[in-house]
């Protein structure tokens, strides 16, 4: 019996310790997001994005108009295909990150850097939807500036 305790308590601090949350999975899908970003791997930035993605950016004008732009994934696939690994290189900081079912949302503050330059910062905003076990990025609106950024990398 003694041997039998000591075993499903070892068991058992193995599983806990080794589990993966549903959080820690929606923030691996985003995080793979970016690694792709700078690697420059266009195939693998792909493979995160659900088949009906949409990317938009909301922009002000130099005459001050707010727009909002949109990208598809594949046009910011071929954008990175012709980058060298490291030059999109966007540093986060995970801010919210809500789930319901197979719904998430996240929210994260970011630095761009582009050629080791900043670039802009902004917000982040994904909505991503588990399909087939997997968390798939369905939505990206971000904000871009120059100043003031709400974070600092690594903040």
């Amino acid at each position: 019996m003694r041997h039998f305790i000591s075993l499903l308590t070892t068991v058992l601090l193995f599983v806990n310790t080794n589990a993966q949350t549903t959080e820690d999975s929606v923030k691996a899908s985003v995080n793979q997001l970016f690694k792709a970003m700078h690697d420059a791997d266009a195939a693998a930035l792909l493979a995160v994005f659900d088949d009906s993605a949409v990317l938009e950016t909301i922009v002000t004008t130099r005459d001050g108009q707010v727009k909002v732009q949109r990208e598809s994934p594949a046009a910011f696939a071929a954008f990175l295909q012709k980058e060298e690994p490291g030059n999109a290189d966007e540093q986060i900081s995970f801010g919210a990150v809500h789930i319901d079912g197979n719904m998430a949302v996240v929210w994260t503050p970011y630095h761009f850097f582009y050629k080791k330059k900043f670039s802009h910062c902004g917000v982040n905003a994904f909505t991503l939807v588990r399909t087939g076990g997997q968390w798939r990025i369905r939505y990206i609106i971000d904000t871009r500036r120059k100043d003031p950024c709400l974070r600092k990398p690594g903040q």
